[in-house]
């Protein structure tokens, strides 16, 4: 069974820093690559970061590159996320996300939150 399980969200005033941590199991971790997607109220969700399974070759949307680092522990089974220049408009509900299976599986999203 596959399962995603985020954390590390919280409240963070403008110009801070948080780490996102996304444990994944039920499937072999280290052949799939992983995403970072986020949904801000009223809005769709959008992708802000991937990283590929071998080489671990990355991918930012342009709103956070240069902020956003996207990294994995393949021992630890687990994708992270490094916040830094944290803009109000980072304010969302941020999902860990692969392809199993032939579809998209979810976490349950942590909460990240920007402001003064």
């Amino acid at each position: 069974q596959v399962q995603l399980v985020e954390s590390g969200g919280g409240l963070v005033q403008p110009g801070g820093s948080l780490r996102l941590s996304c444990a994944a199991s039920g499937f072999i971790f280290r052949i799939y690559a992983m995403n970072w997607y986020r949904q801000a109220p009223g809005k769709e969700r959008e992708l802000v970061a991937g990283i590929t399974s071998v080489g671990g070759n990355t991918n930012y949307a342009d709103s956070v590159k240069g902020r956003f680092t996207i990294s994995r522990d393949n021992a630890k089974n687990t994708v992270y996320l490094q916040m830094n220049s944290l803009k109000p408009e980072d304010t969302a509900v941020y999902y860990c996300n692969t392809r199993f299976g032939g579809r998209d599986r979810w976490g349950q999203g942590t909460q990240v939150t920007v402001s003064s």
